[in-house]
């Protein structure tokens, strides 16, 4: 086998299958991946109802899966401590009910989810899943929905029910949202479900549709870096529900459905109708970011991609001024990456830790990684992790 990423894939499937025998027994019907995602453009703007960017990273994770007939569900993270979670489907219960807790409450959240919309038969349907990752934890990644996504794919195999990638997408929305508790938007689900090799996908989040737009960076001489800062600040604990209530009550006092439907050519009136003061900035943030998303579309589509790197160094500033969900070591890669001549750079993610994306010239990407490194050293950080985003696949079955 000549290519890298068939032999990396081919030995992917075969240690989630031969995790699965020996946890538990017998062999896997098959061994089915998601990956994480990492933004482009277009941040806490989808549960506006708004305009995102994401692409689907390499990392993935994978569930070795077999189908079975007595209701039991029994899960299996090679990535914890004592990984094993034994679950009766007939007994999942969200809101601190059977398997809503912990790690598990993600894949016990999509077998809810299936049976709450009648995809699973009443009774008897579990399944065994051995689970692996390598999507960062914590790092704003998208590690939870690629664990959805990567256990629909495998349930929808399993039971031959025929879901379309969006569908998957929704009912692992729903999995997050009302069973682990998370009120995320569907942009993560998406980009796991429906991204393609080599590009990004432009999503509109209120009718899912999408269109993919090629992402080559590497013929252009460009690249784009992941740069994880390994922290997570508990100031984001309840942060991003506030910010969301936030965003409802200004579309609300706006009289409009969401944030998406201001104009932004009416920003400065929008802003002014708004009386309280603290709705604002988290309103201009949507807007103006719904226009960045826009902006870097044009700007892919007319080949013009080393000028997306100010649009995201905007965006960094937006999400950091007006959101308020940056924290010291983000705005420390942003400005230290800039500073060693890359393109553009901002936050990605939730916030409050996690990741930043960097667009440089590939003959640059060396010292702009030196350059955050030593800039995290000086300031006394931990140090960060780098990697190159490679536009990748979504969810599929793996083949040995």
């Amino acid at each position: 086998m000549s290519d890298p990423a068939e032999a990396a894939e081919a030995a992917q499937t075969a240690e989630a299958a031969d995790g699965f025998r020996a946890v538990h027994g017998g062999e896997p019907a098959g061994v089915w991946a998601a990956p994480g995602r990492v933004n482009l453009i277009g941040e806490h703007t989808d549960y506006n109802d708004g305009f995102v960017m994401p692409l689907a990273l390499p990392h993935t994770a994978r569930v070795a899966a077999a189908r079975r007939d007595d209701g039991a569900l029994n899960l299996y993270s090679a990535d914890v401590p004592d990984g094993m979670v034994r679950l009766d489907t007939a007994k999942l219960a969200p809101g601190g009910g059977e398997g809503s807790a912990g790690w598990a409450a993600y894949p016990a959240g999509v077998v809810w989810a299936m049976r709450e919309e009648g995809l699973l038969p009443a009774d008897g349907a579990g399944a065994d899943l051995y689970v692996r990752s390598d999507v960062p934890t914590g790092a704003g990644l998208s590690s939870s929905a690629a664990l959805e996504v990567a256990t629909a794919v495998a349930l929808d195999g399993l039971y031959g029910l025929g879901l379309s990638p969006e569908r998957i997408a929704l009912l692992c929305r729903r999995a997050e949202n009302d069973f682990a508790g998370v009120p995320c938007g569907i942009m993560d689900q998406m980009a796991s479900a429906c991204c393609t090799a080599g590009h990004a996908l432009y999503l509109d989040t209120r009718d899912l549709s999408h269109r993919q737009v090629p992402l080559d960076l590497a013929a252009e001489g460009l690249r784009l870096l992941v740069v994880d800062t390994r922290v997570k600040h508990a100031l984001g604990d309840g942060e991003y529900a506030r910010r969301r209530a936030g965003c409802e009550a200004a579309a609300a006092a706006l009289g409009v459905r969401a944030l998406r439907d201001v104009p932004h050519e009416e920003l400065d009136r929008a802003l002014a109708r708004l009386s309280d003061p603290a709705l604002r900035p988290l309103a201009r943030h949507v807007i103006t970011e719904n226009r960045r998303v826009r902006r870097v579309i044009d700007l892919l589509d007319a080949g013009d991609t080393r000028d997306v790197g100010p649009v995201l160094t905007e965006g960094h500033a937006s999400l950091r001024d007006d959101f308020a969900v940056s924290c010291p070591e983000l705005d420390l890669v942003v400005e230290s990456a800039n500073a060693a001549g890359a393109l553009g750079a901002r936050m990605t993610g939730g916030g409050f830790g996690g990741s930043a994306v960097v667009l440089v010239e590939a003959a640059g990407a060396e010292a702009v990684g030196a350059a955050v490194a030593e800039a995290f050293a000086a300031a006394g950080h931990r140090p960060p992790r780098l990697f190159e985003a490679v536009p990748s696949t979504g969810a599929r079955r793996l083949e040995g």
